[in-house]
């Protein structure tokens, strides 16, 4: 399964919570949740959050207009995703999308009773189980073919063009995508050497692993608990289809630095992949540093 829903798209006016905001009165937000170059994540009102920006990927929004449509998972309403010049002759992206009330399992964990973990571990299984059998659609990468938006795989199309795809993506194999992430360790300035030692042990290390939807950044953080104690998941950017061990070693790689015993219960909610995960955490770390 596979489908692309394209930008623009707007939700029809009996869906919205609060009229959209046009994008000057975007820009002159004055709750900022996020800021790096190139992208912006504005609270605007008790409706709507909103990512804009030339950094700013459609595809999350596509993604989660895709899950709302096929899945019965909690994830935020998407209300608008469209695209607009900028004066530098670039675009800027925006995707509007619903804000969830709550708090966050991050800042709820050290409060919770063992049986409450084991309940909200129980109910992120079911929904991982879901996307896990959402069926692939012969590639590895994002949904309708794109590369992927994962930070691992990220270069800028304009630095080196010639390397965009092989780096970024999508994937026939599961082969190519270890080529890509020697390639991109060796693009930040990885040791030639330490390159072909990834490159002799990576197609016997990691192979025949099926391609999964995957969230690709299970963290605590972006687990929100509303006040009837159901959850949504937010921060869909990095999902699309990956190898079956990526969600379990992405999210275990980013377990709190170890601090509590946020990874025990990680092992409830995923299958767990010991050997992957050991040169998931080699690479990416020497990819990362």
């Amino acid at each position: 399964m596979d489908a692309r829903l394209k930008a623009p798209f707007f939700a029809p006016k009996d869906r919205l919570p609060a009229p959209l905001p046009p994008p000057e009165v975007i820009a002159s937000a004055d709750v900022v949740l996020e800021e790096y170059t190139g992208r912006r994540v504005v609270r605007f009102g008790d409706s709507y959050v909103i990512k804009y920006g030339s950094n700013v990927s459609l595809t999350e929004g596509e993604t989660l207009l895709f899950l709302k449509e096929t899945q019965t998972i909690a994830v935020p309403e998407v209300f608008a995703l469209y695209s607009r010049d900028d004066v530098n002759g670039g675009k800027v992206n925006y995707i509007i999308m619903e804000y969830i009330s709550g708090e966050s399992l991050e800042v709820r964990w050290t409060l919770l009773e063992p049986w409450e973990k084991e309940k909200i571990a129980h109910q992120l299984r079911t929904c991982f189980n879901m996307l896990r059998n959402i069926p692939a659609p012969g590639y590895f990468g994002c949904l309708g073919g794109q590369p992927f938006e994962e930070s691992i795989f990220w270069i800028s199309p304009h630095d080196k063009p010639d390397q965009y795809r092989q780096i970024s993506g999508p994937f026939k194999s599961e082969a190519q995508l270890n080529t890509a992430l020697v390639q991109k360790y060796l693009y930040n300035g990885g040791s030639a050497q330490k390159a072909k030692f990834y490159s002799r042990l990576l197609p016997s290390a990691l192979r025949d692993h099926a391609a999964v939807f995957t969230h690709g950044d299970l963290q605590r953080k972006n687990i929100i608990i509303k006040s009837d104690k159901s959850f949504v998941l937010i921060d869909w950017e990095a999902a699309g289809w990956y190898p079956e061990y990526w969600e379990y070693t992405s999210a275990t790689v980013a377990a709190a630095a170890w601090k509590d015993d946020w990874h025990e219960y990680l092992s409830k909610v995923l299958d767990e992949y010991p050997n992957e995960y050991a040169w998931f955490d080699m690479i990416i770390r020497e990819i990362w540093s």
